[in-house]
């Protein structure tokens, strides 16, 4: 069902606007070719078919890990309707469906963001690994960048930087806090993959009032698969407190979108427990003028330059209710010429989350 709300315009630092369209949420729980609809926490668009490529986060639990293809239909009111086309397992380099934690934690996969690459025909996915410390129970699964057909069949995997490989020790990557985001250049060269959470050594999580952190985004050269440089970004504060203190709360970057060879879109996403609505922020990231911290062991000390951000849209402003927002994409044209962007929020599978599609018009 198409969103009543009513546009609203919102003024940008520079010279950029979002003028919001609409909303669409898909069903709870909608069952599509034998599986469950949700945990969609990316997305990307194929504009040569008009298919939008889905993943889900699912590890296997509910269904074979896997993604999705979409049509998203517009018009003049914002998104009229999304529907399904098919649904592809993601495959191993045997060629077998990856196992749920059950099964083999080692190799349970956590997917988060996709792309397509449309100069190979190739989508590339991220997962986030595992870091389980208990003390009967020792679970390390280093996050991984990987390379598939659009049949879902396997392809090619990228070399990770010494520093994002899980450790029993506090260093390196935090549990469910490594690669949330992903995003080629627009000339398919380079992919910038963000860490969702500060490693160990580069400082404490995100808390409140003036406690930021720092995290990493990662530049891949797209041909040798191999690492090339880390950019220092400041994430904001978690913008509320939790209920009751001491309970969960976080604020990381949630997926980031280039949209030149220097210059990211970058979601920041904030929840404090306590209180249902996600706290969104886009951001304006300048790469240019940033240094290269591969080298560095610790951001803890605040870098003397950094990735330089402008916000560009605080989604509380628009005044209605805002998911788990994890996925962003530039969709078509709009039929006045103006580019279009859209998110979608990944519901957890819960019934008390939404699988919620959001369109902006781009001025």
């Amino acid at each position: 069902m198409l969103s009543c709300t009513t546009p609203k315009s919102i003024q940008l630092t520079g010279r950029l606007q979002l003028k919001f369209l609409g909303d669409y949420d898909v069903a709870h729980n909608q069952a599509f070719q034998n599986t469950t609809v949700g945990g969609l926490s990316g997305i990307d668009y194929d504009s040569k078919n008009n298919l939008y490529y889905l993943i889900c986060d699912d590890r296997s639990s509910i269904n074979p890990a896997r993604f999705y293809s979409a049509k998203i239909f517009l018009n003049e009111k914002g998104i009229d309707s999304v529907q399904f086309i098919s649904v592809t397992s993601l495959l191993q380099s045997d060629g077998s469906v990856y196992p749920n934690s059950k099964q083999n934690p080692f190799r349970s996969p956590d997917p988060e963001s996709i792309r397509f690459n449309k100069k190979t025909n190739q989508l590339f996915w991220c997962s986030e690994g595992e870091r389980i410390i208990k003390k009967d129970t020792i679970v390390l699964q280093d996050p991984s960048l990987n390379v598939i057909s659009t049949t879902g069949n396997f392809i090619d995997s990228f070399v990770l930087p010494s520093n994002m490989h899980m450790q029993s020790i506090q260093k390196g990557p935090r549990q469910n806090g490594t690669f949330e985001g992903m995003s080629f250049t627009d000339d398919y060269n380079k992919l910038f993959v963000s860490v969702e959470e500060p490693l160990f050594e580069d400082g404490p999580r995100a808390g409140l009032n003036d406690s930021s952190a720092w995290v990493r985004i990662i530049q891949f050269d797209v041909k040798s698969r191999k690492p090339e440089a880390q950019y220092a970004y400041k994430i904001d504060p978690v913008t509320y407190p939790e209920t009751p203190p001491g309970s969960f709360k976080l604020n990381g970057v949630a997926e980031i979108l280039a949209i030149n060879g220097h210059q990211l879109l970058v979601l920041e996403r904030s929840f404090s427990t306590g209180r249902k609505p996600c706290t969104i922020k886009i951001y304006l990231a300048e790469l240019e003028s940033a240094p290269d911290v591969s080298n560095v062991l610790s951001l803890s000390k605040t870098p003397s330059e950094f990735i330089n951000k402008k916000l560009l849209l605080n989604m509380d402003d628009l005044g209605f209710y805002t998911d788990n927002i994890e996925g962003m994409t530039l969709g078509p044209k709009l039929p006045n010429g103006h580019q279009s962007l859209i998110f979608v929020a990944d519901n957890n599978f819960s019934k008390d989350e939404i699988t919620q599609f959001l369109l902006f018009e781009i001025l």
